[in-house]
């Protein structure tokens, strides 16, 4: 049988994993999210000349 995770580890994991995600994966995302927006958008615009109106 393999040994159990110690409380400390599960914890430092945990924290590592959050870390990551707070300071590496969510400003990737937003990044990306924004981009991806900005470049439908121009897409949209060279294709038909115009803006879609709300």
């Amino acid at each position: 049988m393999a040994p159990q995770p110690t409380a400390r580890s599960t914890r430092q994991e945990e924290l590592r994993s959050f870390l990551f995600l707070a300071i590496v994966m969510a400003p990737v995302l937003a990044i990306l999210i924004v981009g991806g927006y900005g470049f439908a958008m121009w897409m949209f615009q060279l294709l038909s000349g115009q803006l879609p109106t709300a």
